[in-house]
């Protein structure tokens, strides 16, 4: 019955076993990270924000290889599995079609495409900037929050996007209802459901941060940007890193379901995320030019989380970006999850 089904709806042998266990964990961290949370009781509650965090994370992993048609056959199941899961994440205000095309745009274009220019906008209001770089420095995710705010915005802000306001206003009503009946249950509660969400977002942006050296482009910006290093395979592969958390231990890589494998990820964007892995041994074996020791992404993070938030354009060019990571030096880029696209 299960070969069956697996090969009857999945891309490939073998698969049915790891999505549906990860599938499972998710709904599970994430569900029961909210009943932990919500019983007002302090241990189950610190364990419920880690649980609910992490949930979040996996249901975004999940989202990316779905958006590559990478777990079913059929692009329509797909879909339907990626539009559920972006509820969990908090995604769901932008539709899964411009999640998935954002993201293409990153692979086809080689470039780390964002939803507004941000940077320019702090460059010009320098009370702004102090302020964002301030909380910045305290570790809270103000660009990542900022970019989930424009996916409610973006409607009544860009013409381009107008039809879309209907159904951003029910979505809105929708997950806004649910945290006011939260806050009412528990503001307690709630302040855990905000942390827990600032703990995801920290996680998907420190494994954004240094995976490329790509230049940021506005979604809106020029048609050039985009096309400067459109389809060219030796731009993306020497401007694209592996952040492994570890290389002795590579099960530890699925606490965020094997996303650090992105060299191989790149090569072949459609292997699903438990063939990375493998994958990523037959394209490097032993060669770890490509890979960022771990205690270099935390300094790496660590060090440049003021900086990164106007960035240093220097590091797109040349071999700079690639020797600071060897360094623990890097500063990297922010505000290009594939969970915030136009």
């Amino acid at each position: 019955m299960f070969s069956r089904i697996e090969k009857s709806y999945f891309r490939l042998s073998g698969s049915l076993r790891p999505n549906l266990l990860a599938f499972l964990y998710c709904q599970f961290s994430y569900f029961g990270g909210a009943a932990l949370i919500l019983s007002v009781h302090p241990i189950p509650m610190m364990l419920g924000i880690f649980a609910m965090a992490h949930g979040m994370t996996i249901a975004a992993y999940l989202i990316h290889d779905l958006g590559h048609n990478a777990l079913f056959k059929s692009p329509r199941h797909n879909a339907l599995m990626g539009r559920a899961l972006n509820w969990l994440t908090g995604g769901c205000y932008a539709t899964y079609d411009n999640v998935r095309t954002t993201h293409m745009r990153h692979h086809v274009d080689n470039a780390d495409v964002i939803l507004i220019d941000y940077r320019g906008y702090l460059a010009r209001h320098p009370i702004q900037r102090r302020t964002v770089e301030a909380l910045e420095w305290l570790y809270v995710p103000v660009i990542e929050f900022l970019m989930h705010v424009m996916l409610i915005l973006a409607p009544f802000i860009f013409k381009e996007k107008k039809d879309q306001r209907t159904r951003v206003i029910r979505i809105t009503i929708i997950r806004f209802s649910l945290l006011l009946m939260v806050f009412l249950h528990s503001p307690l509660a709630y302040a855990c459901y905000l942390l827990a969400y600032a703990i995801f977002l920290t996680i998907l942006r420190f494994m954004d941060a240094l995976q490329h050296n790509y230049a940021l482009v506005p979604a809106l910006g020029s048609s050039d940007d985009l096309a400067r290093h459109r389809g060219d395979r030796g731009y993306e592969e020497s401007h694209t890193f592996s952040n492994l958390i570890s290389t002795r231990h590579p099960w530890l890589n699925l606490l965020t379901l094997n996303f650090g494998y992105h060299n191989a990820h790149h090569t072949r964007p459609t292997a699903p995320w438990h063939e990375l892995p493998k994958l990523h041994d037959m394209l490097y074996g032993n060669d770890t030019r490509v890979v960022i020791p771990f205690g270099k992404q935390l300094s790496s993070f660590h060090k440049n989380r003021i900086g990164r938030v106007i960035g240093d354009d220097s590091e797109t060019q040349g071999n700079q970006f690639a020797q600071r990571l060897r360094d623990g030096t890097a500063v990297g880029a922010g505000g290009v999850s594939f969970l915030t696209p136009l």
